[in-house]
């Protein structure tokens, strides 16, 4: 079945009344997308933050007579840019194989390698954590992972316990797992992200036992044995700010914390903020983003 793709741009503030006109039309589903490559954070946990500017696709039946809308939308004050109003055909085709064949398997640092679950890896005899993209946020395409796995991948020694504090997929707990760390723990605030890590753990043949999972809530009362070698972080700058002298007890004397999820221009007010428990490395940058890396002070 083919079906009609509406894309128009508009400011946030404007989506309420032409998401409502849309499906007066017959819109099937809507979906918000940055139009203009804007980063934006989660700052409350549980919001929706938006991009100023948002392309809104909404999808029609074919047979769905539109001239009456798109009139409408031409003259629409809430559309600035008229331009960015298209309407194209969607024809049917196989989605699920359309959607894997974008995934391809990627190496990090000299052994470390991603694979999708449907495909041979690359290196059979190299370490490849085999994942599946999913509910989760994770997969090592973002820059902000690659950085994390390549950090990971040269300072995990088969004697390091490991935390991963915002463990999305579970990419950076099982890769902990897989380059000989012996006990990680995987903490993430988003319930989806623990059977996310469970489900990939499984996947990859991580031992019973090795990855352990907590939302931050759950976790064990006696924080001196939950000291770790390393601490490993890649959420967002403001949760990083918040949470640095939680993450800080978890790390034992001489150990080392790797945090990402912050933009280049984020680096220098955390990189300040952790010096009061770390000796911090300088920054690492990747595109926009950064990743910051240090030594538990005594």
């Amino acid at each position: 079945m083919a079906w009609q793709q509406l894309r128009l741009q508009v400011r946030s503030n404007q989506i309420d009344p032409l998401e409502q006109l849309l499906l007066d039309y017959g819109g099937l589903s809507i979906s918000y997308l940055d139009a203009k490559d804007q980063p934006v954070f989660q700052k409350v946990p549980g919001s929706t933050p938006l991009w100023e500017f948002v392309d809104l696709v909404c999808l029609f039946e074919k047979e769905t007579n539109l001239d009456g809308l798109l009139f409408l939308l031409q003259q629409h004050p809430a559309i600035e840019d008229k331009g960015s109003l298209t309407l194209n055909i969607l024809e049917d085709q196989a989605w699920e194989r359309s959607w894997m064949s974008d995934f391809k398997a990627m190496q990090f640092g000299e052994r470390l390698w991603v694979c999708p679950s449907w495909q041979e890896p690359p290196e059979p005899s190299a370490i490849n954590i085999m994942l599946d993209p999913g509910l989760a946020f994770g997969s090592g395409s973002h820059a902000t992972t690659s950085m994390c796995l390549q950090w990971l991948e040269k300072n995990t020694r088969d004697d390091s316990t490991v935390i991963d504090y915002g463990c999305g997929s579970g990419i950076l707990a099982i890769a902990a797992a897989l380059l000989g760390a012996p006990h990680v723990i995987a903490v993430d605030n988003d319930p989806q992200a623990i059977t996310a890590t469970i489900e990939n753990a499984k996947r990859n043949n991580i031992p019973e036992g090795v990855i352990e999972t907590y939302l931050p809530e759950q976790l064990p009362a006696d924080r001196a044995a939950l000291l770790s070698d390393i601490v490993i972080a890649n959420i967002l700058a403001e949760p990083l700010m918040q949470l640095a002298e939680n993450l800080s007890h978890l790390v034992k004397p001489k150990g080392q914390i790797a945090l990402s999820g912050l933009l280049a221009d984020q680096a220098d007010e955390l990189l300040e903020h952790y010096s009061s428990w770390f000796e911090m490395d300088e920054a690492i940058l990747s595109e926009e983003w950064a990743q910051l890396s240090g030594i538990r002070l005594n």
